[in-house]
C-alpha cells in the first residue's frame, strides 16, 4: 500500500481543493473585516494556524470546517462554490479514479467578485451617493451590452 500523502499532490505541494478553500476562507474573513488574529480568537486557534489553513500548508478538517462557516456566517458549500472543474479534479479521490462528477456554478450572485462588489457598496455611507452608483453602474452595463 503506498505511503498517505494526507491529500497532497505527487510533488508534495498542496491540494488544489485545499488552496481553493484557503482562499475562500481568507476572502470570507477580509469581507468581514477580521484580521488574522481576530478570527483566531474566534476559533480558539492561533493565527498561525488561521495562516496554515488559508495557505492550505495545512488542511481543514470536516468539524474545523463546520466551525469556521459559523464563526464567517456562510454555509459550508460558500467553501466550495465556483470551483473550476480542473481544481475539483484534483481530489484525492478524483484523482484515485476519477469517477468523481464535478457540477460547476456559473451563477453570478456566488462569485466572489460579486461578493466583494455589494460589500463595498454597503460600505457606502451616504446611502444618495451609494444610489448614485448603482445607477450609473446599471447604465454602464446597458451601454456596454448595446455596444455603445
Amino acid at each position: 500500500m503506498p505511503k498517505s500523502v494526507r491529500g497532497r499532490l505527487d510533488d508534495n505541494s498542496p491540494n488544489p481543493v485545499d488552496i481553493y478553500v484557503g482562499k475562500r476562507i481568507r476572502l470570507r474573513r477580509r469581507v468581514l473585516g477580521l484580521t488574522q488574529q481576530e478570527f483566531a480568537d474566534k476559533l480558539g486557534l492561533t493565527f498561525q494556524q488561521v495562516q496554515k489553513y488559508e495557505t492550505a500548508m495545512n488542511r481543514v478538517g470536516a468539524s474545523r470546517l463546520w466551525d469556521i462557516s459559523r464563526v464567517l456566517n456562510v454555509p459550508i458549500d460558500y467553501f466550495f462554490e465556483n470551483m473550476d472543474s480542473d481544481t475539483a479534479r484534483q481530489s484525492p479521490r478524483a484523482k484515485s479514479d476519477g469517477k468523481i462528477s464535478v457540477i460547476v456554478n456559473d451563477d453570478p450572485m456566488h462569485q466572489a467578485e460579486t461578493i466583494e462588489l455589494v460589500t463595498a457598496y454597503y460600505k457606502i455611507k451616504n446611502r444618495h451617493a451609494a444610489q448614485y452608483l448603482l445607477c450609473m453602474l446599471q447604465e454602464l452595463a446597458k451601454s456596454v451590452a448595446s455596444g455603445n
